[in-house]
């Protein structure tokens, strides 16, 4: 869809499209009231002040829409939304070996015990390993860390779901 056509549509049906991109209602009401934007770059540099002006709730919220990296039947059944671009950020899981597959399972159980919420990164480009790698470096961080890190992350995939939304 075109910036123009987003800016078109009624406030419930962008907050739709909007939420496919970030599940932060905070974010998705508080983006959503400030349309029509001039421009996409408008628009992205919005959605980043807004979601670094949220709380932690808000960002494990909007957390809570990922499936966790490699889980193939989450992203069939309960994220079926945005299940063909969280496929394709996490196509390299596809070609990751048992090992690995394995080794992200038990990673993701530790983290989330840990933290509270699922390891978030941004997958776009990484194959399995790196994923892996980023996710062992990440656990011994403190929670308080953590979780700005993980909104980082959050909002870099926010940020290419709108370049998507836009497409």
């Amino acid at each position: 869809m075109t910036l123009a056509a987003l800016n078109a549509l009624d406030a419930a049906a962008r907050a739709q499209a909007l939420a496919t991109c970030c599940g932060a209602t905070a974010w998705v009401a508080t983006l959503n009231a400030q349309f029509p934007f001039a421009s996409a770059a408008a628009l992205y540099e919005a959605a980043e002040r807004i979601w670094h002006n949220l709380d932690e709730a808000d960002w494990r919220e909007a957390f809570t829409h990922h499936p966790k990296i490699g889980d193939v039947r989450a992203l069939q059944e309960k994220f079926a939304s945005t299940a063909a671009w969280a496929a394709g950020e996490q196509g390299a899981v596809k070609q990751a070996s048992l090992e690995t597959l394995e080794a992200l399972a038990a990673g993701n159980t530790a983290y989330e015990q840990k933290f509270g919420y699922i390891f978030i990164v941004c997958a776009t480009g990484k194959s399995a390993e790196q994923m892996l790698a980023l996710l062992q470096a990440r656990l011994p961080n403190d929670p308080s860390q953590e979780i700005h890190v993980a909104m980082r992350e959050q909002d870099k995939i926010t940020h290419l779901r709108l370049e998507k939304l836009l497409a």
